[in-house]
């Protein structure tokens, strides 16, 4: 039994849940979205409520249950609310600007880095440390952050990079210098 598929998922107020084909189009005040309806699952769309069940016996099926009501329930929560993420970057001379849509990050190379932004996604630079990544796709935006990081890793030394909002870099310590 999954326990996530069991819960059912309450619809905020301007989110409606349709059922097309093998689908599930999830409309909100912030957008829509398609959630891919997997083998096994069957929908059952109430007033203000979506809930799930299993349609087949094997264990793919129990697999497909909680993976869709996840999907579901954060399709719904992108259409509702939308999903952000934050990047600091840390080191010197090492900068973000907004270039339009796009960034435009120094970060240590002979050359500025231009990030355009992909289909969906906004980014914005508060400041020339600050990058922010909104969306309604949960997964896109992960994805987006995790390539804007993947330009300039946080290295384990002095902690020079792009990091995310909060996250722990563990120090090295550097040379040791010998005493003879």
């Amino acid at each position: 039994m999954s326990k996530i598929g069991k819960k059912p998922i309450s619809l905020p107020d301007g989110v409606e849940v349709s059922q097309e084909n093998n689908q599930l189009l999830v409309k909100g005040p912030k957008g829509e979205q398609k959630v891919t309806l997997l083998g096994g699952v069957s929908v059952n769309i109430a007033d203000k409520e979506v809930t799930f069940a299993l349609a087949g016996e094997g264990k793919q099926s129990r697999s497909n249950w909680g993976t869709v009501a996840s999907l579901t329930e954060n399709a719904v929560e992108g259409v509702s609310n939308g999903y952000e993420k934050t990047l600091e970057i840390e080191g010197v001379g090492y900068r973000v600007a907004q270039d339009g849509k796009g960034l435009t990050l120094n970060l240590g190379f002979s050359h500025p880095v231009k990030f355009p932004a992909p289909e969906g996604i906004e980014l914005t630079a508060p400041d020339q440390n600050t990058i922010v990544i909104k969306g309604i796709d949960k997964q896109a935006v992960g994805q987006v952050a995790a390539e804007i990081r993947k330009i300039r890793k946080p290295e384990p030394y002095k902690g020079k990079g792009v990091r995310y909002k909060g996250e722990y870099i563990r120090r090295k310590a550097g040379k040791k210098v010998g005493s003879e």
